[in-house]
């Protein structure tokens, strides 16, 4: 048997002498060198007995880099660029019609004060722009037709009183059976027929314009004044216009018969010119948004009336609107310009069209964030004259720019330029 020749000492520190030194510099590399790759330093640590440890992740190196979409500005800037803001909500998305129109009197609040009989006019109680309470005095006349009716009226009734009495007796008496039948049956057919004149006399009265209570005064009137009228208002409202003068004659027989026109203008109606093709947008009891061309004062209606029948000249139809008018705002002639309210439909967010601006294509808006704003693509839904809906993209409550946004774009599109 071959015996192995014994291993000298010398030999021995001649194979270790190199792994050492190889452990050595691993370690001083381990320690003082933290780039060192992981699977080094998982070596070292196995050769040293210590299980791997998991690696570490590496901060990136430098600042974090800013959002593509942001415009830096603090609260001075955003003022001084008159950019305005404000909050994300829902509301109504409304869609107009623009029609012109002009304001009218109302026509069921306007009256013409005339006179029913020929006459002369001796005193006018009221002058252009003067108020008139309904049932007012306005004129007095002198009429001999007024006369004569009132003296037919007067005779017919003493005759018919008179006979009413003659009628009573022969009742009583036939019913006592003094008198004959024939004689009771003449006083009541005379004293019929005397109503029935009485009565037509007193319907005179009321055609030519007495009231109930000047025909029960009659009895009490002087003479004098039998040729003397009451021209009343029957409407309250303000003197629009006066026809006649004092002393003029006016009656029948190619006459001037209107003496004053009365309007009352609490309410207003607005005359508006809506063309064939639009005419089956509008209905009845529509919101209409005035507008004065001249003064800027804006007011709220509702349509009233559609004529059905096409104006000739213009080929539009016409639509009344009618308006409040408290305060006699609102004067017929004005011309104005009508929005007519065609529909009105809730919706979760709704901002300003202004607050809209195309980026790469797409709509974003400029949504208030603590270092500015910040460009955000949105979905849009319907839009109205002002107003756009939002499907996508923003939430009640957020803050979005709605006014001056061209600046904010105008501040992406340089930064993005200078990148």
């Amino acid at each position: 048997m071959r015996v192995r020749p014994p291993v000298h000492g010398t030999d021995m520190s001649r194979r270790l002498i190199p792994v050492l030194l190889a452990l050595a510099g691993g370690v001083l590399i381990a320690t003082w060198w933290p780039g060192a790759p992981d699977a080094v330093r998982a070596m070292l640590a196995a050769a040293r007995g210590a299980a791997p440890a998991k690696p570490e992740p590496h901060a990136a190196a430098g600042p974090e880099p800013e959002r593509s979409g942001l415009v830096k500005l603090t609260d001075d800037q955003v003022g001084k660029a008159g950019i305005r803001t404000d909050w994300v909500g829902g509301g109504n998305l409304s869609r107009h019609l623009h029609v012109p129109g002009t304001i009218v009197p109302n026509a069921n609040l306007t009256a013409r004060i005339a006179v029913k009989t020929t006459g002369t006019v001796v005193e006018l109680r009221k002058g252009l722009g003067d108020k008139v309470a309904k049932g007012e005095v306005v004129a007095l006349l002198d009429s001999r037709e007024i006369a004569d009716a009132k003296g037919e009226y007067l005779a017919a009734r003493v005759s018919a009183a008179l006979q009413k009495t003659l009628y009573e007796r022969d009742k009583e008496l036939w019913d006592r059976r003094i008198s004959s039948e024939q004689q009771y049956l003449r006083s009541q057919a005379s004293y019929q027929d005397l109503k029935v004149k009485e009565d037509a006399a007193r319907r005179k009265l009321t055609f030519l314009g007495l009231s109930q209570a000047e025909i029960q005064a009659l009895p009490n009137q002087p003479e004098a004044q039998f040729e003397r009228q009451e021209i009343r208002s029957p409407l309250g409202g303000k003197v629009v216009e006066r026809r006649v003068d004092l002393g003029a004659a006016v009656g029948r027989d190619n006459l001037e018969t209107e003496l004053y026109s009365v309007v009352d203008l609490s309410t207003v109606w607005v005359d508006l010119a809506v063309s064939p093709g639009d005419l089956p947008l509008v209905r009845e009891g529509q919101t209409v948004a005035v507008r004065a061309e001249a003064t800027g004062e804006a007011a709220r209606g509702r349509i009233v009336i559609i004529v059905p029948v096409l104006d000739q000249a213009t080929r539009a139809a016409r639509v009344v609107a009618e308006l409040a008018n408290p305060d006699e705002t609102w004067r017929p002639g004005s011309f104005v310009g009508a929005e007519i309210v065609i529909s009105d439909k809730p919706v979760r967010v709704l901002i300003p069209g202004s607050a809209i601006q195309t980026l790469e294509g797409r709509p974003n808006v400029f949504v208030r964030v603590a270092a500015g704003f910040e460009a955000r693509p949105v979905k849009l839904g319907r839009s109205d004259d002002a107003a756009v809906e939002v499907t996508e993209g923003l939430e009640p409550g957020e803050a979005v720019a709605v006014a001056n946004t061209f600046t904010l774009k105008s501040e992406l599109g340089k930064a993005a330029a200078e990148d």
